[in-house]
């Protein structure tokens, strides 16, 4: 198994040093090239045809990442933290231990090489600010991003994050992703793999997507009125289950009055709930089908 790392540190250093004109194809070529069949899947090209097009550029920033164009001076300790070899080694232990958990249970998996790097992520950002500065990208299977406001806290909590996001790397192998993915797939897919990073990092590793919803919130307003939402589809839809009011209203999404990620947090327990009532490993349990999982979590939904 082959892990590329693509060390965003020196390449952003590169595009503070460089005029602002610069940093976008610094970007595009020496950072996201690797990526480049990642964002095909999502149908993002690395530069538009049109100057000031929809592409990678453009796509980073409503990601939440930080506008390459504005990499300059002012950013220099940021960059240092990317520069760090710390902060590379602990990630790459990260993914390195999570793939070898399903490689050691004698899975094959299909993808053997994967790439990887760290973003800057933008503080400003809502998606950042709620997110309490740090997640990562892992659903396309070989590619996996992790994304940051560096600082002593989020450094530490990026290698539970990665492990989340290769724990949906290896699903997305087994299970393969349908455009009419239901809102009930995901929540599985979100708790399993924050359940993996809690089964490898302990629960305090947990992330605030899971850990804003305190347990009164969850029995009374999300448990209610998620469950009749199950089969919805498509990224309009599932978005303001999945991710709640704020998120959706931020997309121009309709509401559905669910708080910061409702379908993470109901994920995360509905998961915690299979996995305590069967017994199966939670490696085991990454790759089984969606419909056999919410098979066993009737009680947790009190049916």
């Amino acid at each position: 198994m082959k892990i590329n790392t693509i060390y965003s540190g020196e390449i952003y250093e590169k595009m503070m040093n460089a005029s602002a004109r610069k940093r976008n194809d610094l970007y595009r070529y020496e950072m996201m090239k690797p990526f480049e069949y990642k964002w095909a899947c999502i149908n993002v090209p690395i530069k538009s045809a049109q100057k000031g097009g929809y592409d990678v550029v453009m796509a980073s920033e409503m990601m939440g990442f930080f506008s390459p164009e504005k990499v300059d001076s002012l950013q220099k300790e940021a960059v240092g933290w990317l520069k760090k070899e710390s902060l590379w080694s602990a990630s790459e232990a990260a993914i390195k231990k999570s793939l070898d958990c399903f490689v050691k249970a004698g899975i094959e998996l299909p993808v053997q090489e994967y790439f990887f790097t760290l973003l800057l992520a933008n503080p400003d950002n809502p998606y950042t600010q709620m997110s309490e500065g740090y997640c990562g990208d892992g659903g396309i299977p070989g590619y996996i991003l992790g994304s940051l406001v560096p600082s002593e806290t989020t450094v530490a909590r990026m290698p539970a994050a990665l492990a989340h996001e290769c724990n949906h790397n290896v699903r997305f192998q087994f299970q393969k992703w349908r455009p009419d993915i239901t809102l009930a797939e995901m929540m599985v897919s979100e708790g399993l793999a924050e359940n993996f990073a809690a089964a490898l990092y302990g629960e305090k590793a947990v992330g605030p997507w899971v850990t804003k919803t305190d347990a009164s919130v969850l029995e009374e307003v999300i448990k209610p009125k998620i469950v009749e939402a199950f089969d919805v589809t498509g990224f309009e839809g599932i978005t303001p289950w999945l991710y709640g009011d704020e998120i959706a209203e931020i997309q121009h999404f309709f509401l559905v009055g669910m708080p910061y990620c409702a379908g993470y947090a109901c994920g995360y327990h509905m998961i915690r709930h299979y996995l305590k009532k069967t017994g199966v490993p939670i490696v085991e349990a990454t790759l089984k089908p969606a419909a056999e999982i919410m098979a066993e979590c009737s009680e947790f939904w009190g049916h």
